[in-house]
């Protein structure tokens, strides 16, 4: 899977880099390397969320999807 990312410069030094497609994730790091290297570890954090199965309403399930 590759999941396009945008690396922004900041002013004060240094860089953050997003995933646009998932929402809230990002990183930062001194350097490009270092933020795109921190957001790769961000990224799988983020979409490894763990559910667990609602026991109240049985029109809900858990799937996993492979991708």
């Amino acid at each position: 899977m590759k999941i396009k990312a945008i690396v922004h410069e900041v002013e004060e030094g240094g860089f953050w880099a997003e995933a646009p497609q998932i929402i809230g994730c990002a990183a930062e790091g001194k350097t490009v390397e270092e933020a795109v290297q921190k957001l790769h570890q961000a990224i799988e954090n983020c979409l490894s969320v763990e559910l667990a199965p609602s026991s109240q309403d049985t029109s809900e399930r858990v799937v996993e999807v492979t991708l």
